[in-house]
């Protein structure tokens, strides 16, 4: 029971991360664009590498993860291998494009800086 509220507290240190950049970069808006802080700046630079360094790490794991449960699957059922081979391809796409959606976010808030 502790073990799950520990797990989903955990998870969603990640989401407050990717949303920090996105927090200075409308602050820097609200106070005039152009007049940024060096704090401000480095603040964005710093929650910028942060979003895309988990973005990357997270969906690296999510993919080993669908792969390695894929491959044990086919390993127990070899006859299902078939069937497993286009869900296994979209999941992975999915996860492939929440990577890349931080990826453009970063140039996108990286435009801002």
């Amino acid at each position: 029971m502790l073990r799950t509220k520990i797990r989903r507290v955990l998870a969603l240190i990640p989401l407050a991360l990717m949303a920090l950049p996105q927090q200075f970069a409308l602050a820097a808006d609200a106070a005039g664009g152009g007049g940024q802080s060096s704090l401000a700046r480095a603040l964005m630079v710093i929650g910028v590498g942060v979003t895309v360094s988990f973005a990357a790490g997270l969906g690296a794991i999510g993919q080993g993860r669908a792969a390695g449960s894929a491959l044990e699957s086919i390993g127990r059922n070899p006859d299902c291998a078939d069937r497993l081979f286009v869900p296994l391809i979209i999941g992975l796409a999915f996860i492939e494009s929440l990577v890349l959606y931080a990826l453009v976010m970063a140039f996108i808030l990286e435009a801002k800086i």
